[in-house]
């Protein structure tokens, strides 16, 4: 299954429910989210900065990871940045794969 960070810069109402609520309830709602889009959550982690929220999730598909996304977006607790993650494997095939391509101004 292709894996997925969604990277989280929760709003005002966002902090405060997560204050409210705490961490790991928050990290619970995540993982039901992401259960019910067929997916599993494999890290859930706060952190400092404009992003608050790192999540990496298994999901069958780009339309799961964007019910996701968007359920979660449109929420108004924050807004998100989905990032497709490569194994390195998947690097090593397209390695070694080819397109046609031309610069600009060749």
């Amino acid at each position: 299954m292709p894996k997925y960070m969604m990277s989280v810069s929760l709003s005002l109402d966002g902090l405060r429910g997560t204050v409210k609520e705490g961490g790991t309830a928050r990290r619970a709602v995540a993982e039901k989210a992401v259960k019910s889009a067929g997916g599993t959550l494999e890290g859930f982690y706060y952190a400092f900065g404009e992003t608050d929220v790192f999540a990496i999730a298994d999901l069958a598909d780009n339309v799961a990871a964007a019910m996701v996304a968007t359920t979660i977006g449109a929420s108004g607790v924050g807004s998100v940045k989905t990032t497709v993650l490569l194994t390195p494997e998947e690097v090593d095939a397209a390695s070694k794969g080819s397109v046609e391509y031309r610069p600009p101004s060749s």
